[in-house]
């Protein structure tokens, strides 16, 4: 049987349980990493938005958060189920990640071209994603990552059955799947017209109008909550999705640009992406030259890489920019990385085993990601943030007050101060009559409240410039250190005057 000019293979043999069980070692991998040493600064909002969401709250409406609401509400579903711990999240993550790594491997498995090289070229597939730095250190945590990932492969997987089925149904899946990893995070908004015009593209002329409608019906159907939302508070949801991403990222920081161009050449120092990116352009310039792969299965690794173009130009274009969301291209460069490995192989003069070049792989990859994962290893932790949260609760009254990162109200399950719960929006300059509706608070207020001793307790992970510029050791009687880098403040000697800028 043959499926698009690729002979179908069965995934009841043995070859294919090997694959899953690469797959299987690395999610241990993954779930090892979670568990240990996984930790991200900004996951800290996310995970507390899960848990307010879990409480009854409403993103925009009843806290501030500036990202699509879908991940938010992905992790508050199943806190109801496993609890609202860091620990079953990022177990959540690594378990989604893994469906990405085996959906990738599986597309490769499935369609290879050259069947002595199916099993070794979706190994190789699954190892360059599941052994990827910023995979490992990033898609294992609370963030969007972990289910963008998913969804985009996901996407890529029903947009080529919607070529070669001409079904509407699975037309109306890409569409919806694709706009459900946008819901997640907007990073990924450039995957979504890439593939709606790589199917529009591939249908029959006389159908493109209906292939139009049913793709943007399933686009429509992850932003209806966004909607919903938006019927009942205009300006919040404007505020939250548009103008701060557009107006006020760069608030306060000065050395954004050059932070950016240090991030956009950091790869230069990565031995995974370097290897990866390598890999992926000899495959697309293979797969453009050979005539093994037909019109149509060429078509689908060019999607890879117009994928990987269009969400990296949207990476690049954000200011600020940061590594972690380049992850989001790792996806669309394994496939065709696949047959890269392949093509090097291939032009060697002494034909060898297709086993040795991913075993070379897989050495090259472990190394590269244990010394990475070794030059990070003195980094906060959540380690960190649970001894800086049981401090706070060793010093704090059940109903005290409490001004805190966003790890130590999730931990401590407290609720945040008002206009706390994003805190890197204290920064932005509004009016008040603007800032409230919209439940930011600034830091002159927040530091006006402390100086007026309505925080019995204050808990940061700034630096002694900061601390000073709060004045929190004239505030407060008593201090302590908790974790690395943090320390809590308790017992508010009263009013005083304020400092005459506050940032937290």
């Amino acid at each position: 049987m043959r499926v698009d000019g690729v002979d179908s293979v069965s995934r009841r043999n043995s070859s294919f349980l090997v694959l899953c069980g690469v797959v299987a070692i690395l999610l241990a991998v993954l779930l090892a990493y979670s568990q240990t040493a996984a930790f991200t600064w900004d996951e800290g909002f996310h995970l507390l938005a899960a848990q307010l969401i879990l409480g009854g709250k409403r993103p925009y409406l009843d806290f501030c958060f500036p990202q699509t609401p879908l991940n938010a509400c992905w992790n508050a579903g199943w806190m109801r189920i496993l609890g609202d711990t860091w620990r079953a999240a990022h177990a959540l993550a690594s378990v989604v990640t893994a469906g990405a790594v085996l959906l990738a491997a599986d597309f490769i498995y499935a369609r290879f071209p050259v069947a002595g090289w199916r099993l070794p070229a979706a190994i190789t597939t699954a190892l360059v994603l599941g052994l990827n730095v910023a995979v490992v250190e990033y898609a294992t945590v609370g963030q969007a990552y972990a289910l963008c990932l998913f969804l985009m492969v996901a996407a890529f997987r029903v947009a080529v059955l919607a070529v070669e089925r001409r079904g509407l149904l699975f037309t109306a899946g890409a569409g919806f799947l694709v706009s459900a990893a946008a819901a997640s995070s907007l990073l990924t908004a450039a995957a979504a017209p890439v593939i709606v015009i790589w199917i529009l593209r591939h249908s029959p002329a006389g159908k493109r109008w209906i292939t139009l409608f049913a793709v943007t019906t399933g686009a429509a159907i992850p932003f209806l909550p966004v909607l919903w939302l938006f019927a009942q508070a205009p300006r919040a949801v404007v505020f939250n999705l548009i103008e701060y991403q557009l107006l006020y990222r760069r608030t306060n920081w000065e050395d954004a640009t050059p932070h950016d161009l240090g991030i956009l050449t950091s790869w230069l120092h990565s031995p995974t992406a370097l290897l990866l990116g390598l890999l992926a352009v000899v495959g697309l310039w293979f797969v453009a030259r050979k005539s093994a792969w037909n019109d149509g299965a060429r078509s689908e690794f060019y999607l890879c890489g117009w994928l990987a173009a269009a969400i990296g130009a949207e990476l690049c274009a954000a200011h600020p920019t940061f590594e972690s969301y380049f992850v989001l291209v790792a996806p669309a460069l394994a496939i065709p990385a696949a047959a890269g490995l392949y093509a090097i192989a291939s032009r060697i003069r002494k034909p060898v085993p297709a086993w040795w070049p991913v075993a070379v792989l897989a050495v090259v990859l472990s190394l590269g990601l244990a010394y990475s994962l070794r030059e990070d290893r003195n980094k906060l932790s959540w380690r960190d943030m649970e001894a800086v949260a049981r401090k706070v609760d060793d010093v704090t009254p059940l109903h005290g007050t409490l001004w805190a990162d966003e790890h130590v109200y999730f931990l401590t399950r407290r609720p945040p101060a008002e206009g706390t719960a994003f805190s890197y929006a204290e920064v932005i300059d509004l009016p008040e009559d603007v800032a409230v509706p919209l439940h930011i608070a600034s830091d002159q207020a927040l530091d006006r409240q402390a100086a007026a001793g309505m925080f019995g307790t204050v808990s940061t992970c700034e630096d002694d410039e900061v601390i000073e510029t709060l004045n929190l050791r004239r505030l407060y009687r008593q201090k302590a250190a908790a974790g690395r880098r943090c320390t809590v403040f308790w017992e508010p000697v009263g009013p005083r005057k304020p400092s005459p800028s506050g940032v937290k």
